[in-house]
């Protein structure tokens, strides 16, 4: 996979909220093979949304680009198949 356009986060290390960088991205719950179905979360006009299947609290902060989040290690990279 090329990779994908609409940055996809989890909260693995269990944190109370992360801040992200996009208003639209998908929310996987934690790392596979853990994470739950694949949400799309839309805040639309909001600063804040909840995922509905994990409860994990996003934030929107402008400062942040689309794809970075704080911490740094919710966000998931998909590694290429053949890569091991």
């Amino acid at each position: 996979m090329a990779g994908h356009i609409v940055p996809h986060f989890h909260n693995g290390p269990g944190v109370p909220v992360i801040e992200v960088g996009a208003k639209e991205f998908m929310c996987i719950g934690a790392p596979p093979p853990n994470d739950h179905p694949h949400v799309f979360l839309d805040m639309g006009g909001e600063s804040e949304i909840i995922c509905s299947y994990c409860s994990t609290l996003y934030r929107f902060d402008p400062a942040l680009r689309s794809g970075e989040a704080r911490p740094a290690d919710c966000v998931w990279q998909y590694a290429p198949a053949d890569a091991a």
